[in-house]
Order: C-alpha cells, then structure tokens, then sequence
C-alpha cells in the first residue's frame, strides 16, 4: 500500500524520536548551545559561521508528552543540574527530597531491616519525582526554545539512503481498519527528514530494534537484558508513611533463582509509589511477574502500610539491564542512540533518569560540532562515543558492568558478585572483566521440571484478588486508563499462531499468559476441540514484556496508532 500513497516530505535538522528525558534534554541542550553560539559569532568572539536557523523536532507516539512515560522514581539530580543549573527556581516539579531510607530483607512472613542502606541504594537528599510529569516540564521548556514537538506521532519505519545511511523517519499512518484498509478518515504518514535522527524511544524501540538488526550495531556485544516494573499509586488514609521515605526490599516473593524487589516511595499528599521488579531473565515458564507483586502486597510489612488505603493508578513498564557489555553501537551514519535505547541506565542503582539526561546532552554536543562540520557520517558522529567515554557517565557505568550478570548464578551468587564489584571497580567475581548475560527468552526453561511447575502454579492458586489489596490484571489495566482505537490493526504482531497451540504450549505452557501483566495474550477455545491465541491488544500497557520474553520470538511489538495506549500523566 505504501507504495501508491503521496506522503508528505518534511526536512528537519534534527529529529528525535520519542519524548523521554534524554530526547528532551538533548534537545533543549542542543538549541541553546546553537543559540549561544551564533549570539556568540554575532558578538566577534568565534570567527566560525553562524548556524543560523536549525530545525529541531521531537516526535512522540503518546497522546502528550508524559503519556506513556513510567517510573519509580528517585532521581540523581546531577545531570539535571548541569542541563538547567536553576531547576528548582524554574519550577521543576519534584515530588519530596528523599529525608528517611531503609533496605528490607523479606521471607514470606518476616521483614529484616539491615542496619546499613547498601552503597548503592544510598539516596538521600535525592529527588521522589513522577517522571510523566518531569518530561511534560522539559517538554514545555523545548517549546519555549522553539524546538518542534509532536505528541502522536509515532516513528514506525527508519529511512535510509541507498548507502544505508540514516536519513530520518517515517510517522504511522492514521484511519486504517483492522483489515488494513483505509477508512474515511484516513491520513498518511509523513517522511520526517534529518540530518541526524535521535532514537530514544526507552528499552526495547521498535524503531531501535531495527537499526540495531540492519546494521548490526550489536556485533561483538553481550545479549541485552531487562526487567519488568509494575507499579501502583496508592492514597493512605492517613501519614503512617510520609513524604521522603523510601524502602527498598530484597527476597520474597522472588524465589532464590529469580532477580527481583520491591520499592516504596512516600510522595505529598498522602500518596505513595509502590512496586515490584522482576528480571526478565527468570527460569519458570510459569511465573507470572503480575502475580509476584499482589504476592509482595500481601507481605504483611506492606499490607500494614497500605492497610485502609486506596489504590488509584498502575502502570508497567520494562527497565534496560545488560549493562556496558550489552550497549550496542551508539552511533553511525546519521543517526545516535540515547538513554535506554542505548542501555544507559544503572541497574545496580535501579537509576536511568540522570544518565538518560546525560546522554542526551551529550549527544547534543556531538550533534552541535556536526552541524560546524556540516557532516553528518559516522567518523564525524563517533564523536559521541568519545565525549560518552570521557564523561562521568561511562565512569559510573563500568562500575557496575556486570550486575545484573551475576544474578543469572542465584540471588545469593548475584549479591556477592556485588559486593566484589564495588569494591574492584566492576569486575565480576572480583577478577573477570565480562561475565556475559542470556537474554529472556533463552534463560527461560521448557516445563521438564514438573515439581517446580505444580510448585509454582499452587503457589498462586492460593492467590485471591480481593480488589482492596489485590487485584487482577483487567482492573490493573482499567487503573492504567488504558485506550486504543478497536479498529485498526493489532500492533502485536506473532508471526505463526500455529506455534502456540501445539509446541508452545506443551514446551512452556504458553508463558506469554503469564509474563504480560495487561492480560493482552489468552488461549481460548477455537470451537473445533483445540486452543487458539487471543490477542487483546487494546489492553496493551507499551512495557515490551512480550517482544523480549517470547521464547520463540515471533511476537513484534509495533506502535498502534499515533495516541494510543496507557496514559501515565502524573503517574
């Protein structure tokens, strides 16, 4: 069908894809350092040209900036700092200054205080920040700047030239029928054409992944990894936990071969950020990340907590875990890879907000120096790799290189192998410069095991949605103000059906109902004695659960709609 649509061409300088704190950053930092510089030519202090006028644009798939935006979140405010010195005095919309902390142990029923906050989850005097409504502030700052910006639009296919260089983006089409044709209100996409394209579209792009397959910009690296944060909000009845405090938690419900733990942020208002993470790297084909976070609720240190409460939003989303080892390519011809794109975040720190603000300055320090040059390839664009190295962003991150890693050996093997890190600079086992990882869907084992299948499936058949502490994933979903558009076509792509009623369910037991936590894949009957997939894709949360976790990987997760999905503003 592309072939017989006239779509509009539209010539941009730079373009970013996706809203997130790196794309935005990067992109005010870039048009003040064009400003200051052409004001300073202007004044006879740089004898080089003036840029001029540079156009800059942000595209964005969710509805408004900040709509599909998710996190914990206790920031690092350094890199803001240096993004915007004056942050506070211009309104930065911080939650509380983090005043009170404590680590818990838990075992099904006790909870163990350390006597010591670990190194690492040391975060006091940092930021309880909702991250929708940080990135809508840097989103109005960009305005202010004159940078362009376009809440649903999706990036849905990258452009290349025919030397595969990057040459921009094309957006998604809009008004087509779930049998694919175009309906009466149908518009095309546009052709958003850059001298370089900026892809921060947070762990997993769509647009990322194919970048990363064409041009092989993973070559020579370690398999990438994530984990899966599914968060609430929840209102206390009263202040049994104030604004400031933060918990992290360690142990149950994960069992000893599962990464994973909780958080809980105490916000104004009474209102608290409550969640649970669970690497994407587990073994049980059975566990259900969904169902381990009802489990953490019902600890009864937790259920004290949100005892007469109310819970009043969710969301999920996936976190970037492989570390420098698993970081591909960051640049090439034409194009940079920015924040969790790139898998600038700090898995050992559960941070990614202050390296994704970094990157993206310094992404726009490389792109300001191109825009000099007028060259836009990748020996001049590899300047990004060099300014990344030298920064204190690539210091913080090879610290902690082989984190996650150590984990793949038991959570016990994992906290050793962090220890030793931290004090030998990063090395795993306190020796090896690279411990390697297994990405998702291979750590994942066929159900050979039957003991530890039935052990996990009693376990959660204990488990009752009481919809005051617990709850099932529809009610979840309905509690993320979920909307897509029921007719178009699904955005979840899986290549052969036929897979998962024979060989995938006799494998793994159709994990894919047990790993999304939006209850978007069911198996139902098919009327002729057999099972067949139902893809409920107006469900869809945007976490990516299922693109990394599919055990055959013949499920691709591609944007809906331009507006579609989740809506996390203020979350």
């Amino acid at each position: 069908m592309d072939r017989k649509i006239e779509r509009e061409s539209v010539e941009m300088d730079v373009v970013f894809v996706g809203a997130g704190p790196a794309s935005l950053a990067g992109a005010l930092h870039l048009a003040r350092l064009i400003a200051s510089h052409d004001e300073a030519v202007a004044r006879g202090e740089r004898r080089t040209r003036a840029l001029g006028e540079v156009q800059i644009a942000v595209i964005e798939k969710g509805g408004a900036v900040g709509a599909h935006i998710l996190s914990g979140a206790v920031m690092d405010p350094c890199a803001l700092a240096e993004l915007m010195p004056d942050f506070l005095a211009q309104g930065a919309p911080l939650d509380a200054v983090v005043t009170e902390e404590e680590f818990l142990y838990l075992t099904e029923k006790r909870a163990l205080r350390s006597p010591l906050i670990p190194p690492p989850l040391r975060n006091h005097g940092y930021h309880i920040v909702s991250l929708s409504k940080l990135v809508a502030w840097l989103g109005e700052k960009c305005e202010e700047a004159g940078i362009n910006i376009f809440p649903g639009f999706p990036g849905v296919e990258v452009l290349y030239d025919r030397d595969d260089r990057v040459i921009g983006v094309r957006t998604g089409d809009k008004g087509i029928g779930r049998d694919g044709r175009p309906k009466s209100n149908f518009e095309p996409g546009v052709d958003l054409l850059a001298k370089v394209t900026v892809f921060g579209e947070g762990p997993r792009g769509s647009l990322t992944k194919q970048l990363v397959t064409r041009l092989g910009l993973d070559e020579g690296c370690e398999p990438q990894v994530y984990s899966l944060g599914i968060k609430e909000l929840w209102e206390l009845p009263d202040d049994r936990y104030p604004a400031g405090r933060v918990t992290h938690t360690l142990g149950y419900p994960s069992d000893v071969h599962t990464y994973g733990g909780g958080w809980i942020y105490g916000m104004r208002d009474r209102i608290i950020s409550l969640g649970y993470v669970t690497g994407l790297d587990y073994r049980d084909p059975s566990l259900d990340p969904h169902a381990e976070f009802q489990l953490f609720k019902q600890h009864p240190a937790i259920a004290r907590i949100l005892e007469g409460g109310r819970m009043i939003r969710y969301g999920a989303k996936t976190i970037v875990a492989g570390g420098i080892h698993a970081m591909p390519r960051i640049y090439g011809d034409g194009f940079l890879l920015v924040g969790d794109s790139a898998g600038f975040l700090n898995a050992q720190r559960l941070k990614g907000i202050h390296t994704a603000i970094k990157s993206g300055m310094l992404a726009a320090e490389a792109i300001f120096e191109a825009l000099l040059a007028d060259d836009f390839s990748a020996r001049q664009l590899r300047r990004y790799r060099e300014l990344v190295e030298g920064s204190w962003l690539m210091r913080e991150l090879r610290r902690v290189r082989n984190f996650h890693a150590g984990f793949r050996h038991g959570r016990w093997l994992g906290l050793a192998n962090a220890g030793l890190q931290f004090l030998t600079g990063g090395r795993a086992w306190g020796i090896l410069d690279r411990l390697g990882t297994v990405p998702g869907h291979e750590a994942m084992q066929k159900l050979t095991d039957l003991a530890r299948r039935d052990a996990a499936t009693s376990r959660y058949a204990a488990l009752r949605f009481d919809g005051k502490l617990t709850f099932n994933k529809l009610t979840d979903v309905y509690h993320a103000s979920v909307a897509h558009e029921e007719d178009q076509p699904p955005h979840l792509h899986v290549l052969d059906t036929n897979v998962c009623a024979t060989r995938c369910a006799v494998e793994y037991g159709n994990p894919c109902e047990k790993f999304c936590p939006a209850a978007v894949y069911e198996m139902v009957d098919d009327g002729q004695g057999g099972r067949k997939l139902q893809i409920n894709f107006t469900n869809c949360v945007h976490c990516k659960t299922c693109d990394i976790m599919d055990p055959y990987q013949i499920i691709n997760w591609v944007p809906p709609e331009g507006g579609g999905g989740p809506d996390y503003t203020g979350m």
